[in-house]
């Protein structure tokens, strides 16, 4: 049997001001199942991520876990769902939509680690996801990684890819009229950016069931190359706290 991982999730990746950014986590969890799941995971939360709290993962032949105590907070399983990446923008159309994120003013969690921007300057992805202009349901941002520990030229970790990939499907809805939080998210990375390098990240609104909503990303570099892609499902808060359970329902991944 492997043996299990012990892991922390810092302070600092944080989505909601108490809780684990839902794709930072989602992408460290992936990172420790890819040998067991393979390279392309579908990761399950069902519970908001604890910060700087003992974490245990277990891997699995089928799928692995992730708990806190006896909390089930994510599971990890091969990834099935179909990733249909959102086409690309030019970085200038993006630096446009950027322009209109919605996000400087009633931002539900306004610390978030990937599109807060009541941060310290220079601490987070800081994106701001706006409508792209004549393309429905639809956001856009630019995106250059920063070095996070790196040197300038070098892939940054998926983790952060991830990170990226998840915020900007949140504001291709309102997130503001009925804030939601990410509860499942398929990513498939094909190269990771370099730190250092422009790139954009597109999100298209997908289809709304009850109060779970589908949303395809992308993230491309400035030649519009698709680097990455993620398809996921958020979850409408069931009231205006943000200690709620992220499950979408029974994990069919």
């Amino acid at each position: 049997m492997a043996e299990r991982h012990e892991l922390r999730i810092p302070a600092r990746y944080n989505g909601p001001p108490d809780s684990g950014h839902g794709g930072y986590v989602s992408g460290r969890f992936a990172a420790l199942a890819a040998p067991h799941q393979g390279a392309t995971v579908t990761v399950t939360l069902t519970e908001p991520t604890p910060l700087d709290e003992p974490l245990t993962f277990t891997p699995g032949p089928r799928r692995s876990t992730v708990t806190h105590g006896t909390r089930l907070i994510a599971t990890v399983a091969p990834g099935r769902a179909r990733v249909d990446p959102p086409p690309s923008v030019d970085p200038a159309t993006a630096r446009a939509a950027a322009d209109r994120f919605a996000g400087h003013t009633g931002h539900p969690f306004p610390t978030c680690f990937a599109c807060g921007h009541g941060r310290p300057a220079r601490d987070g992805l800081a994106l701001a996801p706006g409508p792209v202009d004549g393309v429905p349901d639809t956001v856009a941002t630019p995106w250059t990684p920063a070095a996070e520990g790196i040197a300038d030229g070098f892939p940054v970790p998926d983790e952060l890819v991830w990170s990226a990939l998840d915020c900007p499907g949140g504001w291709a809805d309102d997130p503001l009229a009925r804030p939601r939080l990410l509860s499942r998210m398929t990513a498939v990375v094909r190269r990771a950016p370099r730190a250092g390098e422009p790139c954009v990240v597109v999100a298209r609104r997908g289809a709304v069931s009850g109060r779970l909503l589908r949303v395809d990303s992308a993230l491309y570099d400035a030649t519009e190359q698709l680097l990455a892609s993620a398809t996921a499902t958020w979850t409408a808060l069931a009231d205006s706290g943000t200690h709620v359970s992220n499950s979408p329902g029974k994990d069919t991944a």
